[in-house]
């Protein structure tokens, strides 16, 4: 009873009590707080207590009880495991129970009735003596209402209980009954809450406030609060009028933390109601809030800060209270708690919120300009854009996209700061601004340093259209503000003339005339400074290109070209932020008419006018003239890059080259001298001059500017190229001069950078959608999708006669299906069926309508799997009849949903595809030949035939893309700024079809199978396989070719590979001199190579547009999104940053992304987010596995779930363990059985001296320093030492969904896989004899001073003749090769003959080539092709394995492995939490940040292992732990030094003994690390 008035209650937060088990999928701890008893304030015998529940000294309850309730809590949860094939019985028990429980109700209700009336009788019967009586009466009341329900009660009934429960409440001479009375009010309210309205009329209000105002009793005032709480949610007003602000807040200091909540929920629940008028209720209230806003209880903060932004919403438009609101320190506490280095952190709408109120005082208050000013708000915002534009975007809670958002709160308060136009403000508040910051420069002047630059670089990043606008309304103010001499300071640092030549790339006339405005005011004031910058970086160019847009066509630089497209989706609610006209986007009025916002305020042709006025007074001829208006730096480029296109030209017809290449690398030389010199070069220079598109055509051998490329012609270029490359990258990657600090090729890479942001006008397409609706797609699955439908009409085409029409009129379309799934669907229905003997099968099979076509797919999925990993279950008989059977109903879902759906659509919904089941089974067939995984878009010759093309308002649709695509795509080339929702979803769209005539173009598919490396011996020593697949023909289907962007991509591309293959092409020069006789040493091939980041190459800009747009709502696929994600994507992937590309695998691998709640505001680590929580709303599969037969367990699993999209979860058998951590160590430890000696999977499997016996105990690991790597295979060996070649093949294939499931669950493995291995097995990328080196370095040397001898000796022919004084030069080390008695078997594997035939022929000098040959053939082609192949065909049961091909292999290992270093020491402090006792300054904390300090790197792996279950860290390190790593203090029953540390692996929690020395707590802490694993349970 105590309880049942009080605020949910706060319970002592308890937590499985030992050693690392947890069995709840999530741990989230309660809380709560004993009621307070009954306690005299003025009685010295009993002292209030005031602490609150869950403070039990700092120790952790870990007793038995805090167990079982966390396992009833799991069994609870296991049932939602299980499946339910009762469901109709389960309905029927289910309305029989409700039957009951009606019945029950009403009978039990008609006793309450008599109940109240017996009650009712007694009180009101009773005097004022009778005081037994009335207690009896109120106690039996609250007892009633205890258990009562809302039909029990009526209006009539509670409007007689109320003035006299009132007339209780006010009884001071007993506090007992005025304890139950009031405690009665409470229940009431919560029973029959339209008491509250009743209550409220008998002046209940004002009794309690009474009470509160003069407190006698604690526990009375406390209860008092509970009833206000209840009563203010319905009669806001009422309480507001009769001062119950100021009642519950009086003597709030003295409860304990949750009764101030409930006291603060009161003043909440008041404030969202504040009247128009009447403030003065509200504003006494005002100095007693900011005070709290100190305290540290964040839902306390949290909940003073709503009240406080309500208060300044209605006061917004009353100066003199904005005022009073800064004198009572509001901006202080406020400018506090936005700050991201705040102690106190909120959540993002009180955060925003909080800006917004700064934004209302700012705007309506000097004062408080004055007062932000001073307190240097400028710094804080700064911080806050920052991470819009510094995190690459990364998933940070700051930068949502949207009208309303953080970003555009910060712009708006940046904005009321300064003064803005009279129309926008109050003319007098307009002149107190200015005068102000007329007298006080120096704070303008500091403003302007601290944000100028961040602003710069937000709308560098590529923001959208309204934080461009935003930001630039802030520079333009600065600029106009500023006098001359601290403006010039002010740009000092900053290119402004670029940034503003960049903004004139926006065609948007709010942006444009902010611009012109920009350029006006600085010519005004520091003409001298900027006419000549104006002029080098194109400024002025771009003004006159506004009036004379024919100029515009001779210049390489582009002007007005747009980058953000809105879709209006939701007609009610977006249309008022997306159509709102950006005149009003940041301004200040708040109360300004909708039907006023949409009317512009600018002049027709006010771009115009005012181009044309900077351009008279400012713009002389000889400026723009396209000759003498050209600085001495772009002649001078533009001159060399003609030179070298002449020569390019030249190359193309005389292939005696000798003499020209002399020249080239003159010219080269020179060029790489100006663009590395001192004198700067802007991006108008650089673009204007050609020489990017001149460099191009030297690089590419001419092959560049070639309409047509076909495989002959590039494999004769190929040489040439090579060559080419070596020249230039011997240039780029050699310092200039001795003290510069940059290599070349990262000079010339910022520059491409820069020049791409220039000019690149990729479209973002933004919907402001707040939410999306489940609709019904009839095209092409007829399945139900989470988004809009497009409404689509088929038309056959009017000439068409081969085709039947489609009758069946208006459909639904899922708006993300590709064009191909749009046509297997529309074929069936409109194609006329012949008798044609030739008819393909796959027209036959689309016709046939039945389970025909599941059965390969099926027996992919099951049959395959049965086949290749028979083994014995470790579940039980029922679970795995139970899983088979889903098994085979989500593969025969899944097959049904296929059968409709080309595999590249079927991939963007997110449904996993296999490699046909023919393909796996006949793996190990032709282990002579390289071998490429099939991807799902060749499973039919004939399937690659267009049958239908499609036009949309008489333009024909490319079938690479979507229908939104298509739709969208018509819209950028309208130039549409906005496309409406009714144009987009409400309109009927009308796609004509024809039958097609012409085969689908493949060009680039046919040309990269046509130009791959042979697979034949020794092609392995011709090119980097670079080269062949860098000249795809078409780069970018939807850009012009004859854009620059195209020549800017296609040379970083260039330039990336170049960095990929440095090492070649160094190693290249290096065995050529060797082979010339420059050097003789051997030892001297060794090459240095400087090291370039790949993140040199990632452009911020289109880094943020992605962010944005898979931000999107509607980017719930790949085919949501624009065309040009996915193709630069695909070509490009290292213009993207590393998380960025992460958000992008998931999203085209997996489907939608899953957002994740953030927990704290100021989480801008930069580190990405855990892995372990990215599976989103998938449903999860619990999987019982034996750790005594992991590698059975595992093949079980993958058996019955590589298939299906579900989280998988351990369980082990005899164990209470499960969840998260037992998951991870699952993984673990199948990792470990994949590298124990013994399977035959990996080279130096044998290499080492242990004797077979032990290597059959499985007891040792590889030993792989270098990485993991497959060991070769011969052909012809079928067992080697008792090991089965098809038992390799089926670990292979095992390992190949391990990994790839891992990846899709979220889970860290433990695999060193080799760097050659993520190249070719997953990159599916050729290797050269110098990848031997990463993974066996001594084979790889010794191959290679081998292959230097031969060089050598093919040199010394071709220039001497057959016989030759040389031939001492052939001697390996002063040795001859006949003496190094090697024979023709792979080196350390005697079984591997590289010749047919018994006998092992010698090696010799005369066959030392075809040696050299068959080994690298053997150790990177034949002997493992086998292998790659298994595990790829693995891989792909999952998904497929082509979506990793946009990472690195330093990028593929942390995504599969985590972070390789554990932690730096200087991180340990700041993503550590410590709770429960522990502090970070408390004595154990102290010795444990030491004791983990110390630890070595094998420490550190245990320490992880114990502490999260895996040995490695997720991406991101220590920052992306989540939940984060928390020590907490044990509770210990005896001597603390006796007992051991116990985790959660769950929760990340270690629970550590107060220990009395550091010796002693790292020796129980290494004991536990050490001996602790191994099993889950609960003690």
């Amino acid at each position: 009873m105590g309880n049942r008035g009080q605020k949910r209650p706060e319970s002592v937060e308890e937590f499985p009590a030992d050693k690392r088990a947890c069995s709840s999928l999530e741990f989230r701890p309660s809380s709560s707080s004993n009621s307070p008893g009954q306690t005299h304030m003025n009685s010295p015998n009993s002292a209030p207590d005031f602490h609150e529940g869950g403070q039990d000294g700092g120790e952790m309850d870990t007793s038995s009880s805090a167990s079982g309730s966390v396992r009833s809590e799991e069994g609870e949860k296991d049932s939602a495991y299980g499946s339910c094939d009762s469901d109709d019985l389960a309905d029927v028990e289910l309305r029989f129970n409700r039957d009951i429980l009606r019945d029950f109700q009403r009978r039990r209700s008609s006793g309450d009735h008599s109940k109240f009336k017996k009650i009712l009788a007694s009180l009101t019967e009773a005097d004022e003596v009778d005081v037994s009586g009335v207690l009896a009466a109120l106690t039996e009341l609250c007892e009633v209402l205890s258990f009562c329900t809302e039909s029990s009660l009526s209006s009539l009934t509670v409007d007689s209980l109320a003035p006299v429960l009132v007339k209780h409440a006010k009884q001071e001479s007993n506090p007992d009954i005025m304890l139950l009375a009031i405690r009665a009010i409470t229940y009431l309210c919560d029973v029959f809450p339209r008491s509250s309205g009743l209550l409220s009329r008998h002046g209940a209000i004002p009794a309690l406030c009474e009470r509160l105002l003069a407190i006698e009793y604690l526990d009375v005032a406390e209860q008092c609060l509970q009833a206000l709480e209840k009563i203010s949610r319905d009669q806001p007003l009422a309480c507001l009028q009769s001062g119950a602000i100021m009642a519950v807040l009086n003597y709030i200091d003295f409860f304990s933390t949750s009764v101030q909540r409930v006291a603060l929920s009161t003043v909440v629940n008041i404030c969202n109601k504040l009247p128009s008028e009447c403030t003065e209720p509200f504003m006494l209230a005002v100095p007693s809030l900011c005070n709290l806003l100190q305290n540290e209880d964040r839902q306390l903060v949290e909940n003073v800060a709503i009240c406080l932004i309500k208060i300044v919403e209605r006061v917004c438009n009353l100066p003199e209270m904005l005022n009073d609101l800064c004198m009572h320190g509001l901006i202080q506490q406020a400018t506090h708690l936005i700050d991201l280095n705040s102690r106190t952190t909120v959540s993002q709408p009180i955060y925003t919120g909080l800006i917004g109120s700064l934004v209302k005082l700012a705007s309506g208050s000097v004062e408080a300009v004055r007062t932000l000013f001073e307190l240097n708000i400028s710094s804080i915002l700064k911080d806050i854009l920052c991470t819009y534009d510094l995190s690459h975007g990364m998933a940070s809670v700051n930068t949502v996209d949207g009208h309303c958002n953080q970003v555009c709160e910060v712009l708006k308060l940046l904005n009321a700061l300064l003064p803005a136009s009279a129309g926008d403000q109050d003319v007098q508040m307009v002149l107190d601004k200015e005068s102000f910051l007329a007298n006080q420069p120096d704070l303008l002047q500091k403003f302007g340093n601290s944000i100028l630059p961040i602003l710069l670089q937000v709308v560098g990043s590529g923001a959208n259209l309204y934080v461009c606008y935003g930001c630039l309304s802030i520079i333009n103010k600065l600029v106009y503000f500023s006098k001359s001499d601290n403006l010039l300071e002010l740009l000092n640092n900053t290119n402004i003339s670029s940034f503003l030549a960049g903004v004139f790339t926006r065609k948007e006339h709010h942006v444009l005339i902010i611009a012109l405005q920009i350029v006006e005011t600085l010519l005004q004031k520091l003409s001298d400074t900027f006419l000549n910058s104006f002029v080098k970086e194109g400024v002025f160019f771009a003004v006159d290109a506004l009036l004379t847009p024919e100029n515009c066509s001779q210049l390489k630089f582009p002007v007005l070209s747009g980058t953000h497209i809105s879709i209006d989706t939701n007609q009610k609610h977006a249309a008022k932020e997306v159509s709102r006209c950006l005149c009003y986007a940041f301004a200040n009025d708040q109360f300004s008419l909708v039907s006023e916002m949409e009317t512009c305020k600018l002049e027709k042709d006010s771009v115009h006018n005012l181009a044309k006025h900077i351009r008279a007074k400012y713009m002389t001829t000889e400026l723009l003239n396209s000759e003498k208006g050209l600085t001495d730096v772009l002649q001078k480029l533009r001159s060399f890059s003609t030179v070298l296109t002449d020569l390019v030209y030249a190359s193309m017809h005389d292939h005696n080259s000798t003499q020209q290449e002399e020249k080239f690398y003159f010219t080269l030389h020179q060029i790489i001298a100006i663009l590395n010199g001192k004198e700067t070069i802007s991006n108008f220079e650089f673009i204007e001059s050609g020489i990017v598109k001149s460099l191009v055509n030297y690089l590419s051998n001419g092959l560049y500017i070639r309409e047509k490329v076909g495989s002959y012609s590039l494999s004769s270029h190929c040489d040439n190229v090579e060559k080419r490359f070596e020249v230039f990258g011997g240039l780029l990657l050699s310092l200039s001069e001795p003290l510069s600090e940059n290599l070349p090729l990262s000079v010339l890479i910022q520059k491409l950078q820069h020049a791409l942001s220039s000019v690149e006008n990729f479209p973002v397409i933004l919907s402001h959608a707040s939410k999306q609706r489940n609709s019904f797609a009839t095209v092409p699955n007829g399945q139900c999708v989470s988004h809009p439908c497009l409404k689509v009409r088929f038309t056959k085409e009017e000439a068409e006669t081969s085709l039947y029409d489609y009758s069946e009129g208006i459909v639904t379309v899922d708006p993300f299906s590709s064009l191909d799934a749009i046509e297997g669907f529309l074929w069936r229905k409109v194609s006329i069926k012949r008798n044609d003997p030739t008819k393909s099968v796959f027209q036959a099979s689309n016709e046939i309508k039945g389970p025909i076509f599941q059965v390969p797919l099926e027996a992919d999925c099951q049959g395959k799997s049965h086949d290749l990993m028979e083994s014995e279950s470790m579940s039980s008989e029922f679970s795995e009849m139970q899983e088979d059977k889903d098994s085979s109903q989500s593969a025969m879902e899944s097959t049904r949903n296929l059968r409709e759906m080309t595999p590249s659509e079927a991939t963007s919904s997110g449904e996993t595809h296999t490699v046909s089941a023919e393909k796996e089974l006949h793996v190990s067939l032709e282990p002579g030949v390289k071998m490429k995984t099939q991807s799902p878009e060749c499973c039919s010759g004939d399937d690659a035939l267009v049958k239908l093309l499609f036009y949309l308002e008489g333009k024909q649709l490319n079938h690479d893309l979507t229908i939104y695509q298509a739709i969208i795509q018509q819209q950028i080339e309208a130039e549409d700024e906005i496309i409406p929702s009714g144009k987009l979803w409400g309109q009927v769209h009308t796609l004509t079809y024809r039958a097609a005539v012409e085969p689908k173009q493949t060009h680039s598919q046919e040309y990269l199978q046509n130009s791959s490396v042979s697979a034949k011996v020794g092609t392995f020593l011709q090119h980097a396989p670079f080269f062949p697949n860098i000249f795809v023909p078409e780069l970018l289907a939807e850009l012009d070719k004859s854009s620059p962007t195209y020549d800017i991509l296609f040379l970083l591309r260039s330039l990336e590979g170049m960095n990929k293959i440095k090492y070649h092409l160094m190693f290249r020069q290096r065995m050529n001199a060797f082979a010339e006789g420059t050097i003789d040493n051997l030892d001297d091939l060794k090459v240095a190579v400087p090291i370039l980041p790949e993140n040199e190459f990632v452009d911020g800009k289109l880094t943020e547009k992605l962010e944005q747009q898979m931000r999107d709502p509607l980017a719930v696929s790949v085919g949501g999104m624009p065309l040009w994600c996915s193709q630069l994507m695909a070509l490009y992937p290292f213009l993207f940053g590393f998380e960025a590309r992460c958000k992008y695998f998931r999203l085209a691998a997996f489907g939608p992304l899953q957002v994740q709640p953030h927990s704290s505001l100021h989480n801008t680590s930069g580190a990405p987010s855990d892995r372990r929580h990215t599976a989103g709303a998938l449903p999860r599969k619990k999987f019982l596995v034996c750790r005594d037969h992991i590698l059975d367990s595992a093949a079980q699993m993958m058996k019955l779930h590589a298939c299906h999209k579900v989280v998988l979860e351990v369980e082990y058998s005899e164990e209470v363990g499960t969840g998260l951590g037992p998951t991870l160590e699952f993984y673990t430890l199948v990792c470990h059985e994949f590298q124990k000696t013994g399977l035959g999977m990996w080279r130096g499997d044998y290499t080492s001296s242990a004797s077979w016996e032990s290597l059959q105990t499985g007891s040792e690991m590889v030993v792989s320093p270098s990485g993991l790597f497959p060991r070769p295979w011969s052909s012809t060996i079928i067992t080697s030492n008792g090991i089965e070649f098809s038992d390799v093949i089926k670990q292979f294939i095992l390992l190949g969904q391990v990994v790839a499931k891992a990846l899709q669950d979220g889970r860290v493995l433990d695999l060193p896989f080799s760097k050659a291995f993520y190249k070719l097995v997953i990159l599916g990328q050729e290797l050269t004899m110098c990848d031997i080196q990463s993974f066996d370095p001594e084979l790889g040397t010794v191959l290679i001073e081998f292959q230097a001898l031969i060089d050598r000796k093919r040199y010394v022919e071709t220039v001497c003749g057959e016989k030759s004084k040389f031939d001492i030069d052939m001697r390996y080390r002063n040795t001859n090769i006949e003496d190094l008695s090697l024979n023709f078997v792979l080196p350390g594997y005697s079984d591997y003959a590289l010749t047919s035939g018994s006998d092992h022929k010698m090696v010799t000098t005369a066959n030392l080539e075809d040696y050299v040959s068959l080994v690298v053939d053997a150790a990177i082609n034949t002997g493992i092709s086998r292998q790659v192949e298994a595990f790829r065909s693995g891989f792909n049961q999952v998904f497929p394995i082509k979506h990793l091909q946009i990472f690195t292999e330093a990028e593929l290992e942390k995504l599969l492995c985590g972070e390789r270093d554990s932690w730096a020491c200087n991180e340990l402090l700041d993503h550590i939490k410590f709770d429960h006792g522990y502090t970070a300054s408390s004595p154990p904390i102290i010795d444990l940040l030491e004791i983990m300090q110390e630890f070595g790197h094998e420490q550190q792996r245990a320490f992880l292992q114990f502490v999260t279950g895996a040995p490695r860290l997720p991406p991101g390190g220590l920052a992306s732990l989540n939940p984060k790593l928390t020590i907490v203090r044990k509770h210990c029953s005896k001597w603390a030094d006796a007992d051991l540390p116990s985790v959660m692996t769950c929760a990340n929690y270690l629970k550590l003994p107060p220990y009395t020395s550091k010796e002693r707590m790292k020796e129980k802490l290494l004991y536990a690390i050490t001996e602790g694993q191994g099993s889950f349970h609960l003690s």
